[in-house]
């Protein structure tokens, strides 16, 4: 009697098990979040090495600036300097025959805003500011020739690229206009002045910078 019970109970046990196992809540599993790649942080001081051509003539000098990032936004200031030959175009009427006269800029640099946006290792930015030169320009006739001299203050306006390739260094490639101050030189040898007006300077320029 016991065994018959037990058989029973056993092939009773046996059958119920599939339709209870169908009633459990299926199992889900959740994948781990995926660790996010780091972002290049552009946040800090750097110091850098630029040059390039401007005006029918070259440049070279250094930058130092300061970048605040928020997110991908990245703003900052910049200053740069630079040794120069560039050499503006100079539209003059009304010189006495024979007289000529050829504009040549020293050096030039800037104090500049930039705001921009980061794209990991990539900063797209515009920048704007401050813009000063020193600008000789000299007249020359037949046996005589003189120069005057001045620092001229202006702004500058561009945009530029600029790409992380190490840990620390970036290089960039930007563009700037710069309009200067109008000013009069005077020639005392050649018995004359020139006044020129609103000079330009168009200047495409490369550099790599190191972030501390």
């Amino acid at each position: 009697m016991k065994k018959a019970l037990l058989t029973a109970v056993s092939l009773f046990a046996l059958g119920m098990a599939p339709a209870l196992a169908a009633d459990l809540p299926a199992r889900t599993y959740t994948k781990a979040p995926v660790a996010m790649a780091p972002i290049n942080n552009w946040g800090g001081f750097y110091l850098g090495a630029m040059g390039g051509y401007a005006e029918k003539g070259g440049l070279a000098g250094g930058t130092i600036g300061y970048n605040w990032q928020t997110g991908g936004l990245v703003f900052g200031v910049e200053a740069d300097g630079a040794w120069s030959n560039a050499k503006p175009n100079l539209a003059v009427t009304g010189a006495p025959l024979g007289l000529t006269f050829a504009d040549k800029i020293d050096a030039m640099g800037t104090v500049r805003g930039r705001i921009g946006y980061a794209f990991d290792q990539v900063l797209v930015y515009g920048t704007g500011g401050y813009a000063w030169a020193d600008n000789k320009v000299t007249a020359t006739a037949p046996g005589v020739s003189s120069s005057d001299s001045h620092t001229l203050n202006g702004w500058a306006a561009g945009a530029g690229v600029e790409v992380m390739f190490a840990p620390r260094w970036s290089v960039k490639a930007e563009y700037l206009y710069r309009r200067f101050q109008t000013q009069t030189f005077v020639f005392p040898a050649a018995g004359v002045g020139l006044t020129v007006t609103d000079p330009a300077v168009n200047s495409v320029q490369v550099g790599v910078n190191y972030h501390f």
